[in-house]
């Protein structure tokens, strides 16, 4: 082969020698990157991953890119690099958002893998949980989240034994069996005899709150079938329970007086929380259109339902900048 005379040289398109140049500097990034992991230099690992994810991006070379974030997050977090791992966990979902990755089983269970490798107690883990949810509500009918995102979250947080969280996100799925095992579980441990009625009751009103009456359903018939303390019905020995089950059954007739009758019969049990009124009054207006009790006082009466309701607010527009904000510093290039 001839040898490339200097005029030639010249005539090479300048594109090509920096994507020449660009190659060979990649090659030496990885190169040093496996050293480090080698060598158990997780900090200099980081800043490495960092850096070819700069050269990833101008690239546009996302497929890699995001295979790249995915092992590197999973490994610093398998080592104990937390904040590490998480940070590259963050620029994990940021790419999906860029490259246009559709929500899927795949992605959701990559998302949750990481998410469960991530300590608990670190704020970078809550980053990563808004940005995940940002992304599966992209293009997408959920305003707050896509719902199998959420329930594999729940799990999560249940293996944690974190109810709190757990009941937070399974609200907003669409798995009523997998809530009612749980609040059982929890009732069990946690609850009193006389309180197994009030367990499922918030379960069922918050998702008829938000329109979604098969899994209100699904929750309530798992809950009183598995729930060991609680009898064959209906009839069911707990009020609170009996008026659940009417309610579920009215629903589908849409008749307000009969809905009206109902929580009048059983007004005693319902004076238990002051928030059962609130999500009654809620749930009136919107399969019954019946008016607001409160029809001056709308601004009161939003924010008193929201404080009983608070599980279920929406994502604000903050947690956007919020999503991003770990991504806004630069990492030095170490080639």
């Amino acid at each position: 082969m001839m040898p490339i005379t200097k005029v030639e040289k010249r005539n090479i398109p300048k594109s090509v020698n920096m994507a020449s140049r660009n190659s060979q500097g990649v090659r030496r990034l990885l190169a040093k990157l496996e050293a480090s992991i080698n060598s158990k230099n997780y900090y200099e690992a980081h800043q490495l991953y960092r850096s070819l994810y700069f050269r990833y991006l101008r690239q546009k070379r996302y497929k890699e890119l995001l295979q790249l974030l995915d092992s590197g997050s999973t490994l610093l977090l398998q080592n104990g690099q937390y904040a590490s791992g998480a940070d590259l966990g963050i620029l994990f979902i940021n790419v999906s958002i860029l490259a246009n990755i559709i929500c899927s089983k795949l992605w959701l269970d990559r998302i949750t893998r990481l998410f469960s490798l991530m300590s608990p107690s670190m704020p970078e883990r809550d980053v990563f949980l808004r940005t995940a949810l940002l992304w599966s509500k992209k293009d997408s009918q959920y305003k707050t989240g896509h719902p199998d995102l959420h329930q594999k979250i729940a799990q999560v947080y249940w293996r944690e034994k974190n109810y709190i969280m757990a009941r937070r996100h399974f609200i907003y799925s669409k798995d009523g069996s997998g809530y009612a095992a749980m609040l059982i579980e929890l009732h069990e441990q946690r609850g009193y005899t006389n309180e197994i009625d009030l367990f499922i009751a918030q379960a069922v009103f918050q998702y008829l709150c938000l329109k979604n009456i098969a899994t209100a359903q699904e929750v309530f018939n798992s809950y009183t079938s598995h729930h060991p303390k609680i009898n064959n019905g209906p009839p069911y020995t707990f009020p609170l329970l009996n008026f659940l089950f009417f309610l579920l059954n009215t629903l589908s007739g849409g008749k307000p007086g009969t809905f009206i009758i109902l929580c009048e019969e059983y007004e005693l049990c319902l004076n238990r929380d002051p928030c059962y009124r609130l999500y009654l009054n809620k749930i009136g207006q919107m399969f019954f259109n019946i008016p607001s009790p409160y029809p001056d006082n709308q601004q009161w009466f939003g924010s008193l339902f929201q404080s009983c309701f608070k599980d279920l607010e929406d994502e604000d527009s903050d947690d956007e900048q919020r999503n991003t904000a770990s991504t806004s510093y630069t990492a030095q290039e170490l080639d």
